[in-house]
């Protein structure tokens, strides 16, 4: 292993990007930013303080008049000149984010950042396309149509879990509807969202439209939230944290988008395709070190493929290759780091005093593995429906499954958690799915596929997932003010209404 990105080298001026420029933190306190499949310090920096926040808002605010009056044309074209940059950097984005992150190079070359590329190529379009009630005489006297306008400086929080992909979800439908952004990432994978913004000036986008702030959540990120200058916050992390956010934006009466945590089901009826079950749940569940908000986490098996379905799970489990981030073949990496690892395996250990470990539940002892926060691919049975590791998010390479018997039965289960971000339905019957796909309280349901995303269509969740979506059209309905303008036709001066004020029916 070892460091494939020149991090030191290329964040030597500081990982804060404001005004279109690289520059240290103020706050007076370095984070270390770790590889978690080595324990390697890939880049001490300064983090953000709460002046930093404040010279990133203050930036935006100035940015945003020029950037706001430009036409949908001109952003669009800007944004198209973006994703072209994007792609011409596809493999050093893809280098960046694996040694962040752990990811195995195959997930970030395939996944992350080709799905980047396409969400900049989509709001390019989408940018031109801002949808509205067609103009017309609702009154009879009275002309009116409806303007989407941007709204300001939006101060928006990212997550660790997909660095690149999270920073391009805040970002671009921001800037598409003509807003000015300040992100901050997670101080733990600050590399790609750096990037991201220095591609953005590359490719022509004026400096202050998008801004980075790399700092702690407690100062830098509760500054964002709550700047009288920020008019809109959009947060992606656990639901404790977003309810934390939510009191902050509520105390100066922001707009708000929460994409929040995920406990997502995974419905398997018995007229299912089991191999195609199989694989589904096993990729479901541990893409990403299974730290994915919408990962297959709860299997729900009606009782004649129960057997069957843990068997051959288990077995897929085992075959799964753990390895150097960076090597072709290796299918799973670490988790993010050993703290999280610790959590995670807490939880298992935990769950054995009420549940039994099929596959996995522990850290790995193979070579070149014990420095990382590496931890096998986990399936657990024989959990009650109300423990820990049914209703917990638990941000892990670990698959629960629990039979059922009707289908009355397996949808009131799938809904039985505090969450609704996703789930999956398996069957061969349309009816059934449909009936799954009505009843099941998430913002996404897949039939017989699970994780797959596409910039055309939103995301985001229900219940104590949040709410607003990402990506696609919809998400112009968090980044853009409507206003309704109305025209009077007639030039009387005296219009019949106002005798409910003053005079009489004239």
């Amino acid at each position: 292993m070892g460091n494939r990105f020149p991090a030191q080298d290329r964040f030597a001026d500081g990982a804060q990007f404001i005004d279109g420029r690289l520059r240290p933190g103020t706050s007076g306190r370095t984070h270390a930013v770790v590889d978690p499949a080595t324990g390697d310090e890939l880049l001490t920096y300064e983090l953000a303080g709460e002046a930093d926040v404040d010279a990133a808002v203050a930036a935006a605010r100035a940015a945003f008049p020029g950037w706001a009056g430009a036409t949908p044309g001109e952003r669009s074209d800007a944004l198209h000149r973006f994703a072209a940059v994007l792609a011409e950097r596809a493999a050093e984005f893809a280098a960046a984010e694996s040694l962040q992150c752990g990811k195995p190079i195959k997930l970030s070359t395939e996944f992350d950042v080709p799905g980047t590329v396409d969400n900049a190529a989509f709001f390019a379009g989408a940018a031109r396309h801002l949808e509205g009630a067609s103009a017309g005489e609702y009154s009879g006297d009275h002309t009116s149509y409806v303007r989407r306008e941007p709204i300001g400086v939006v101060g928006s929080i990212a997550p660790w879990n997909y660095p690149l992909q999270m920073a391009a979800w805040k970002i671009l439908p921001a800037v598409a509807a003509g807003n000015t952004i300040v992100l901050k990432p997670s101080e733990l994978t600050p590399f790609t969202s750096l990037m991201f913004a220095q591609a953005a000036q590359e490719a022509g986008i004026p400096d202050g439209v998008i801004n980075i702030v790399n700092g702690a959540g407690a100062d830098a990120g509760e500054r964002l939230v709550g700047h009288p200058d920020v008019v809109m916050t959009s947060f992606t992390g656990s639901t404790a944290v977003g309810k934390r956010v939510a009191e902050i934006a509520t105390a100066t009466v922001k707009r708000l988008h929460l994409e929040l945590g995920g406990k997502a089901p995974f419905l398997v009826f018995d007229d299912a395709d089991l191999e195609a079950a199989v694989q589904g749940a096993v990729a479901g569940a541990l893409i990403n070190t299974g730290q994915d908000c919408t990962a297959a986490t709860r299997a729900y098996v009606q009782r004649p493929l129960y057997d069957a379905f843990v068997s051959a799970v288990a077995a897929l489990m085992e075959t799964v290759r753990l390895g150097d981030p960076f090597a072709p073949s290796t299918d799973m990496g670490p988790l993010i780091s050993y703290a999280h690892r610790d959590r995670v395996a807490g939880i298992v250990d935990r769950a054995r005093g009420y549940a039994r470990v099929v596959t996995g539940g522990a850290a790995p002892d193979g070579a070149g593995l014990a420095d990382g926060a590496y931890y096998r691919p986990t399936l657990v049975v024989d959990a009650a429906q109300d423990s820990e590791i049914v209703q917990s998010e638990i941000f892990g390479p670990v698959l629960v499954v629990l039979p059922f018997d009707s289908d009355d039965e397996g949808i009131r289960l799938a809904n039985d958690t505090p969450y609704g971000l996703a789930a999956s339905v398996w069957s061969r019957d349309v009816y059934r799915t449909g009936r799954a796909t009505r009843e099941i309280k998430a913002g996404c349901v897949w039939v017989n596929d699970h994780i797959p995303i596409i910039s055309e269509m939103p995301h985001g969740g229900y219940k104590a997932s949040g709410y607003g979506k990402d990506m696609s059209a919809y998400s112009f309905e968090e980044y853009t003010q409507v206003k309704h303008v109305m025209y009077d036709n007639t030039a009387v001066a005296r219009k019949d209404w106002h005798r409910t004020i003053f005079g009489d029916r004239l």
